[in-house]
């Protein structure tokens, strides 16, 4: 073995270390993030509704005292338990730590916040030193693949809080998905260093790849917060009926600390809207670089397909939004089924789907 092969394998050897450490920082930003939604306040919104709910008891418990003393039949209207936004109001999440957490729970939370950050620098580390053992773009397989994009989606929630947005809320699912698609790269998708296949040579790994890892990354964002949208949207709802079902003690312990479902669905919104251009390039890039590698822009290829199928149904959704009687949940499905194309274009075709572009490595 030549010095420069044994140089290579050291560094990717410091890789996985440097990809472990960050999976156990990462477990204890998630035990750090677990314990601020424990003790942390609720949300403003879940605040409000906690107090309007209080007031409604009370004002019933009076109304039946003063009948029973013989004081006459009062007759009190229940007040209404606004939870939802106002559509020309500038809502912003007001999760934990957003808006006047508890000290405790804020403690934990920025202790989430740091061990996040020393996570992804380790993290990062992992991937730039896999970059620097394969002497490539740190992106020519499945495993590198995944830690990339959970690298990038990190990357985009810290920029969020550096920006001074209250996305806290969003660390506990990030880092618990982060965890598992880590775990599955390491475990399950882990290919050694290895150098690409002949069609793989060209700058346009660099450019067709780098753009689909950050529009999955940024859609993931948007995805999550989709998903607690439909969540807390029907919490919400059963909070306005209060001669209906009302939601249980562990679904309120929870729900009630994420943002009001305005929010979430504005935040899943604008990260959607914001990024579907990117994946529009995405595709266009990959038309390019089939010419340039096979001699053909478009072959329906089932990542191809697939990448097609993803970009219709973000159409759809972004669609929908703009057509009145498809905002709110039905829009919000239209926006799961979405990412869930842009996850089978990634594992199902990849894995189970021979084709031009079948680079799992597994």
């Amino acid at each position: 073995m030549n010095l420069a092969a044994a140089a290579n394998e050291t560094l990717a050897h410091q890789s996985n270390l440097l990809v472990y450490s960050a999976m156990a920082v990462y477990t204890l930003a998630f035990l750090a993030h677990m314990a601020e939604w424990v003790f942390g306040s609720r949300s403003k919104v879940g605040r409000t509704a906690a107090a309007l709910t209080a007031e409604a008891k009370a004002s019933a418990s009076v109304s039946v005292t003063v009948a029973q003393k013989g004081g006459g039949t009062a007759v009190l209207e229940r007040p209404k338990v606004v939870t939802k936004a106002v559509g020309t109001s500038r809502d912003v999440p007001d999760g934990p730590g957003a808006h006047g957490g508890t000290e405790k729970g804020d403690l934990y939370g920025r202790i989430a916040i740091s061990l996040t950050v020393l996570a992804w620098a380790l993290h990062v580390g992992g991937v730039l030193t896999r970059a620097l053992s394969v002497q490539r773009a740190p992106w020519g397989n499945m495993y590198e693949f995944s830690t990339t994009f959970a690298a990038v989606a990190v990357t985009f929630y810290l920029v969020l809080l550096a920006l001074k947005k209250n996305v806290r809320w969003i660390g506990l699912p990030l880092v618990t998905t982060v965890l598992l698609d880590l775990g599955l790269a390491v475990s399950v998708l882990y290919t050694a260093s290895d150098q690409l296949v002949p069609a793989l040579h060209s700058y346009w790994l660099w450019i067709h790849v780098s753009c689909a890892i950050i529009s999955g990354a940024v859609l993931y964002l948007g995805a999550v917060a989709t998903l607690l949208y439909l969540f807390r949207d029907r919490y919400e709802a059963k909070l306005a009926d209060p001669e209906g079902e009302q939601p249980g003690a562990f679904a309120t312990s929870v729900l009630e600390r994420l943002p009001s479902a305005a929010s979430l669905d504005k935040f899943a919104y604008r990260i959607n809207a914001t990024v579907f251009p990117l994946w529009t390039f995405t595709i266009i890039a990959g038309a390019i670089w089939a010419e340039a590698a096979w001699g053909r822009y478009w072959g329906w290829d089932p990542k191809e397909v697939w990448s097609f199928i993803t970009w219709v149904a973000y159409a759809c959704y972004l669609h929908a939004r703009a057509t009145a009687g498809w905002k709110g949940r039905k829009a919000a499905v239209l926006g799961l089924i979405a990412f869930a194309c842009y996850l089978f274009n990634y594992y199902g075709v990849n894995i189970f789907v021979t084709g031009l572009h079948s680079y799992a490595g597994v």
